[in-house]
């Protein structure tokens, strides 16, 4: 699929508890990722649906160009992280977003291990917003 949209790269994937994982290196990566990762996204969901229905199962499908998704998390993590010590200082609650699902775990994720805070997703709909909440306080 990558070829057809004139991009060379190298593919390399593995398996790993029953989804597979596809990381794609290559020079070109501003074509296959897009604005915001949504071309990657789209990429992402396009493979899920061919394979899915290849094998007629429903088996998780992860892309990666770059470890663009990667890097991501990791700067998604930091900001939560920054945005919670803020919360706990202020003691006031902090609404961010939106996010699609990936990302918004990633937060969750990042706070998680946080005893005097809390996350929650408002809205509905592929993305949503996060509110990051001092423990104690009302929504």
């Amino acid at each position: 699929m990558i070829e057809k949209i004139g991009v060379q790269a190298k593919v390399e994937g593995y398996i790993k508890e029953g989804a597979i994982y596809l990381e794609v290196k290559t020079d070109r990566e501003g074509i296959l990722i897009g604005k915001e990762g949504n071309v990657l996204d789209s990429l992402q969901f396009l493979i899920k649906r061919m394979v899915n229905k290849r094998l007629m199962e429903d088996i998780k499908i992860y892309l990666d160009i770059n470890q663009y998704k990667a890097k991501k998390v990791e700067r998604l993590s930091k900001m939560a992280l920054h945005l919670g010590k803020k919360v706990k200082k202020t003691g006031k609650s902090i609404l961010i977003g939106p996010y699609n699902p990936h990302d918004r775990r990633g937060i969750h994720l990042a706070l998680k291990n946080d005893p005097s805070l809390k996350t929650e997703s408002l809205g509905e709909g592929e993305l949503k917003r996060i509110k990051i909440i001092p423990v104690g306080k009302s929504l």
